[in-house]
């Protein structure tokens, strides 16, 4: 499968550009990219809200 080129994305900006307007593509790219960084942020798998639990070894 190949991937986007030039052609196609032009064709999918303008489509975008026509439902939503010029207006509300400012906030839409924030919207997506807040989206994009909390998904990156919990798919990280590390938290500050995680526990941290310490395990004792015992050296003998």
């Amino acid at each position: 499968m190949a991937g986007l080129g030039a052609p196609e994305l032009i064709i999918v900006l303008v489509i975008v550009l026509v439902i939503f307007g010029g207006a509300k593509l400012p906030k839409l790219a924030r919207s997506l990219g807040d989206a994009q960084r909390e998904f990156k942020k919990g798919s990280d798998g590390s938290t500050a809200a995680d526990p941290v639990v310490e395990v004792p070894v015992d050296h003998k």
